[in-house]
């Protein structure tokens, strides 16, 4: 079975460092070129369209988008970056306590008829309650997952097209309605290490994601969902969420994760750590004790690198080395399970080309990725020359990247 491959949009920011991204600007409100921090990118739509493009064109499955205060909005930014792009998917990551769940479904049918089919959805139920409280969200942490559930149950009982009431103690709905279902359906994909989290997955997730935990972590966790799944008749797939360093040598790799630990001050490192550790995600406090805050055992499986959640909040590990060792590593994890693999880098856009262009032919070439067809594949050969020559033009070769 074929992998499903995603990249990431960095709608807060983007950046060569693992500092906060939102450095550049006052509290990540303004949008300027000139940036008081070397290698920030503010996320105009300009840039965000060429990380899009890239991810596109390289046979990315979708993109996926962050939610919350320091990040543009996902609905509005990704629906923009449909008319730039062609086939590319888009996982738009939102808060269920923050909006209607009628609305939602109706907008979700909108976005589908206007893009044409490519919308996916993260459900992001949310760990931290200062977060949460600046939506006004005043909920603690396990009614939370307990109000999603009920979210996630109206929004696919209007989708069906005709008037759904429901009466729980979050919604109360009489006569909801979309009068246009999304056609297809948007796969609902969902994250939670907690024993809240749990149910809610195996009775509304289409996809389980989990953030990058060593292997045998991963199994045990891909077993609690699978079985509570079974226990209500559904099945449900499996994501991952990582980082990745790919280089067309394991040396080269690791001295870019190297160089990304080397900008890391112990104070920034220290204060991140402290910010992180109140959080009250169990999937987060799962992330923290990979690496404990130590830099000298990040290594924490083969390939599986934890630096970058020594600053940075939610998914804090990467996969490093050579493409053939992060191929190794995707098959590793896609014998447990996984179908849906959602990378990022720093920068996104370089990273995105790094990766399409190493790794994507080494999982093609063990049979778990389709190959896309090249662009220039309908293209007659001429005087000769093959298809990657068009009009007979000369073929260049050069040396290094």
């Amino acid at each position: 079975m074929s992998v499903h491959l995603h990249w990431f949009l960095p709608t807060g920011g983007d950046g060569r460092t693992l500092v906060d991204r939102h450095a550049y600007t006052d509290g990540g409100v303004k949008r300027s070129r000139i940036t008081p921090v070397s290698g920030i990118r503010a996320p105009d739509i300009e840039y965000l369209a060429q990380i899009a493009r890239a991810a596109d064109q390289l046979g990315f499955e979708g993109v996926l988008t962050p939610t919350g205060t320091w990040c543009e909005d996902a609905w509005l930014t990704t629906l923009a970056l449909t008319q730039h792009t062609e086939r590319l998917k888009f996982l738009v990551a939102f808060r269920p306590g923050v909006i209607s769940p009628v609305l939602a479904a109706q907008m979700a049918a909108t976005y589908q008829r206007i893009s044409r089919g490519r919308l996916l959805l993260n459900v992001v139920t949310g760990g931290d309650s200062t977060e949460q409280k600046r939506f006004g969200d005043h909920l603690d942490h396990d009614s939370r997952y307990a109000r999603t559930a009920e979210f996630l149950s109206v929004v696919r009982g209007v989708w069906e097209g005709t008037p759904f009431d429901y009466d729980g103690e979050h919604y109360q709905v009489a006569g909801g309605v979309v009068a246009l279902p999304p056609e297809p359906r948007p796969d609902i994909f969902f994250g939670g290490s907690s024993q809240a989290a749990g149910p809610v997955a195996a009775r509304h997730a289409d996809v389980y994601l989990t953030w990058g935990e060593p292997p045998e972590q991963v199994r045990r966790k891909t077993d609690w969902i699978r079985g509570l799944a079974e226990a209500e008749g559904r099945t449900v797939r499996f994501g991952i969420r990582l980082h990745v360093i790919a280089r067309d040598s394991a040396r080269d790799a690791w001295a870019t994760a190297d160089r990304l630990l080397a900008d890391l001050d112990e104070d920034t490192v220290a204060a991140a750590q402290q910010a992180l550790g109140r959080s009250e995600s169990v999937g987060q406090q799962r992330m923290l004790a990979l690496h404990g805050g130590q830099r000298d055992k990040l290594e924490i499986s083969p390939n599986l690198w934890a630096g970058v959640g020594l600053v940075r909040g939610g998914a804090g590990t990467a996969l490093v080395g050579a493409h053939a060792e992060v191929a190794d590593r995707i098959e590793e994890y896609h014998a447990l399970g996984i179908d849906h693999f959602i990378f990022s880098g720093y920068p996104h856009l370089e990273e995105a080309y790094w990766f399409g262009e190493g790794v994507m032919p080494e999982l093609a070439a063990r049979g778990l990725l389709e190959a896309l067809p090249s662009p220039l594949s309908a293209v007659p050969a001429a005087n000769g020359r093959p298809p990657s020559a068009p009009g007979g033009a000369p073929l260049l070769l050069s040396g290094g990247r």
